[in-house]
């Protein structure tokens, strides 16, 4: 079987903290992924917090694990994954895109990747290889690009998208619980599109109303979108659909090979 193709929306990274429904639901796609899939060669990871100019993917064999922010408790930063590469999966991602990407070490595991990983795989014993998300493709060149990922999930590579569905930090306000009006449209418009298998809907996402408002800059959504382009067609359940702070929207979504074995997760 084809492993399946995760999007995550992690928001904050003091999700790597939290003991909530939230975390909760990770840790259970987590298991049932390595329960009903499994085992999980490794996890080539697609991560906002890794926006560059070009795709770069990494061949370290013990990658740093990257505190890419700032202000936060301590506690955070003290906060271990010590996740190993693998130079195999970093050649099946040469082999799949060619010189359309280039080797960079320079980078690490950044929290777009361990603040969810620590919940879904605690043990921290699967292989992790992340890959740039590139800021000069358009969405329809970065869902193809993902196209070009799908034949490793045949390899028992899990591919996963971190990023967020709405992203506006400019509007996020800690008195809000929920979504705003927009935050909730944009959102709802995206998982009922992904449901729909409404591929053309979702690379034309900037004709949504609210597209400018959910992506004012484009490093958070476009993890989605290779996700999208590497599901290859998939069927897909929505998870974790939740708005906070008003605008961070945490909707998250796993494709996989039928929609009877979608269904098998239950999610």
């Amino acid at each position: 079987m084809r492993m399946p193709v995760l999007f995550i929306g992690h928001g904050s990274p003091m999700i790597a903290l939290e003991d909530s429904p939230l975390t909760d639901k990770l840790k259970q796609v987590g298991q049932k992924i390595q329960d009903i899939d499994g085992p999980i060669r490794g996890i080539l990871s697609i991560s906002a917090h890794w926006y560059k100019n070009a795709n770069y993917v990494q061949s370290a064999a013990q990658p740093e694990q990257i505190y890419d922010m700032y202000g936060f408790p301590e506690a955070l930063y003290e906060v271990e994954y010590p996740a190993k590469g693998d130079l195999a999966i970093t050649e099946a991602v040469q082999a799949a895109l060619g010189d359309e990407v280039t080797l960079n070490d320079r980078w690490g595991i950044d929290h777009g990747s361990w603040a969810v990983l620590v919940h879904m795989f605690p043990a921290a014993d699967i292989p992790v290889v992340q890959l740039s998300v590139n800021s000069q493709l358009s969405p329809r060149a970065a869902y193809d690009l993902g196209r070009k990922l799908a034949p490793l999930r045949d390899q028992g590579l899990l591919i996963m998208g971190s990023g967020n569905i709405v992203h506006n930090l400019h509007q996020v306000r800690g008195d809000i619980d929920g979504g705003t009006p927009q935050t909730e449209r944009f959102a709802g418009f995206i998982t009922e599109a992904v449901e729909a298998g409404d591929i053309e809907a979702l690379l034309n996402y900037e004709s949504h109303p609210d597209a400018a408002y959910a992506v004012p800059t484009p490093d958070h959504f476009r993890p989605f979108i290779m996700a999208l382009g590497a599901a290859d067609g998939d069927p897909a359940r929505a998870f974790n659909r939740e708005n906070r702070m008003g605008a961070l929207a945490m909707d998250s979504y796993l494709f996989t090979g039928s929609a009877d074995q979608v269904g098998r997760y239950d999610l």
